[in-house]
């Protein structure tokens, strides 16, 4: 009997990424496998949220292997069908939309998509009801994406944000 891979792909909403790690840790007590990706900002940047090599240590130690975390190494995502299924969480809304590959995350993402592969996008992003909602829609309308519900993050401080119900 063979199981799942997933590719969990993280990028840069940092204010989530404590809620996007115990979805991940659920995916490995499942019994799950899971390729971490990153995109560079998430794997590099300290943050009041948490410190990179804090969160890279907690990814490595739960998924058992390495981060992906350049074009050069998720570019095989797809042509040795690496995952199963994709999950970008968080993922911030200029993510993919394009089809701009300028992170890891975007060439998994794409690469992964080559095999018609589902993937799942859980948003999180300060702009989803303005300067990314085209970007939202459009991708909405793809074959193969998938969305987490999500909802309006706080709409009295900060109207246009939305965030996946993780």
């Amino acid at each position: 009997m063979s199981t799942l891979t997933f590719g969990y792909a993280m990028c840069g909403s940092f204010c989530t990424f404590k809620q996007s790690l115990e979805q991940m840790k659920k995916i490995v007590a499942d019994g799950y496998q899971v390729v971490p990706i990153m995109s560079p900002i998430s794997y590099t940047t300290d943050t009041r949220f948490g410190k990179a090599k804090d969160f890279i240590e907690e990814i490595e130690s739960t998924c058992g292997r390495k981060i992906i975390h350049s074009i050069v190494d998720a570019e095989p995502i797809g042509p040795k069908k690496m995952v199963d299924v994709m999950i970008v969480c968080p993922c911030t809304g200029n993510t993919l939309a394009n089809s701009i590959t300028d992170t890891a995350v975007t060439m998994a993402v794409k690469s992964h998509l080559r095999n018609s592969g589902p993937v799942v996008l859980a948003l999180a992003t300060n702009d989803a009801l303005s300067g990314s909602a085209k970007n939202i829609g459009k991708l909405m309308n793809y074959k193969n994406i998938y969305f987490v519900p999500m909802k309006q993050d706080d709409p009295e401080k900060k109207p246009t944000s939305v965030i996946a119900d993780f």
